[in-house]
């Protein structure tokens, strides 16, 4: 269902890579229906595309469905109708996972049948399916990752050639690396989706994204890339998760400050990278292209054949549906923070956030305005954070920036 990008490489896959797939099932994996608005005369599959969702829902023979169409309407109501009637489903929507993922794999379960989505994080990165099977021994203390391509290609752009983010934005726009409306990648939806997949994956309870504080990169600027690197680090958009007691999680999208030694510094351009921490293993790290026609159409193909090998028997992929009651409210999650400003008195404007916060990390560059500071503060509440900079604004110091210290 949906012949764009990553469909038509679905169908690509299918038809170059017969014989690799024929050997890892033992059986031809067949297309019968394709399901698209539009006219495709000129594929090989030209004589099996169909408008009518029914030809698809009706077929006895239909085993497995895949949903690459995106959005949300109606590829849910497709997907649900599909696994009620005991078909398996492929997809890589991650916004239908985020948003409806408990009730799909339950429906799932009664049918057995199954529901696999492992394209839908990280593009062609495995990382649903380790996390299932190979992590399985470990309690999961921390999952934080580059989950966009895009936002990192455009600080890619900030940190290595001092491009701003306006002109990052353009030049990922003509690359075919942003769309025209970027806010699902700039704002931060795009990553808060992906991380919530993970978490409910980790913690068996679905998190939804509307839960989730969410930040993204459009107000990151190049005298905080500059900060950052002065202190030793580089500027992502992390998503993470992580155990805060046995029955809350501490879930965030958010710019951070990275530091160098982090495995998570050095991954540029539009590569992605998942970092999943756990109590036997250590920090596993999962890095690859998290987009693109075909990176993800191979994790699609894969999950097919997981679901040819488990035709009348169901993995164990599950979570149960929440109330997000586990979620840490945000003024309570503790980080420590960095804080540029401007002051008349910047001396004076050091003394009193060393009065209101303790000790702090003083940052110096070398072409730093007269009124400008920037310090590090240790690691308190949002809340506390928000306090004592609101008695600086009363003092008349004026933040411009705040961003998080990643502990990666």
């Amino acid at each position: 269902m949906g012949h764009g990008v990553v469909g038509g490489g679905v169908a690509e896959i299918i038809a170059t890579h017969k014989q690799k797939l024929f050997s890892a099932v033992g059986e031809e994996i067949y297309i019968k229906h394709i399901l698209d608005l539009r006219e495709f005369p000129d594929s090989p599959f030209a004589d099996r595309f169909t408008k009518n969702f029914e030809d698809i829902s009706n077929d006895i023979e239909v085993r497995i469905v895949v949903e690459t169409m995106g959005g949300l309407h109606p590829s849910y109501e497709y997907v649900k109708e599909c696994l009620s009637k005991g078909k398996s489903v492929v997809t890589s929507n991650k916004e239908l996972v985020a948003a409806y993922g408990a009730e799909l794999l339950q429906i799932a379960t009664e049918q057995n049948a199954n529901f696999l989505f492992e394209a839908s994080v990280g593009g062609g990165i495995p990382i649903i399916r380790p996390m299932n099977q190979c992590l399985v021994a470990n309690n999961v203390s921390e999952i934080a990752g580059i989950l966009n391509g895009t936002t990192n290609f455009i600080l890619t752009k900030m940190i290595r050639e001092n491009m701003s983010f306006e002109k990052a934005l353009k030049l990922a726009q003509e690359l075919g690396y942003a769309e025209r409306n970027p806010a699902a990648d700039v704002e931060g939806h795009d990553a808060c989706r992906k991380i919530c997949i993970l978490a409910s994956l980790a913690y068996g309870k679905h998190i939804y994204p509307d839960a989730v504080t969410t930040q993204g990169i459009t107000d990151i600027t190049l005298e905080d890339v500059e900060y950052a690197s002065i202190w030793g680090g580089v500027i992502k958009l992390i998503g993470t998760v992580k155990k805060v007691d046995k029955d809350t999680i501490d879930i965030i999208v958010a710019p951070m400050f990275v530091p160098m030694n982090s495995q998570l510094a050095n991954i540029d351009d539009v590569f992605n990278g998942i970092m999943v921490r756990g109590d036997c293993t250590g920090d596993v790290v999962f890095y690859g292209k998290g987009a693109g026609k075909l990176p993800t159409a191979s994790a699609v193909v894969a999950d097919m054949i997981d679901c040819v090998k488990h035709l009348k028997a169901r993995k164990h992929l599950f979570w149960v549906d929440s109330d997000n009651s586990s979620v840490l409210p945000a003024e309570k999650s503790v980080t420590a923070m960095f804080v540029r400003g401007v002051a008349n008195n910047k001396i004076d404007a050091y003394y009193k956030a060393k009065d209101a916060f303790g000790e702090i990390h003083i940052l110096h560059k070398a072409s730093e305005p007269e009124n400008e500071f920037a310090f590090i503060t240790e690691p308190m509440t949002v809340a506390e954070i928000d306090a004592k900079l609101g008695e600086l604004a009363e003092e008349g110091i004026k933040v411009i920036s705040k961003i998080r210290i990643g502990d990666l």
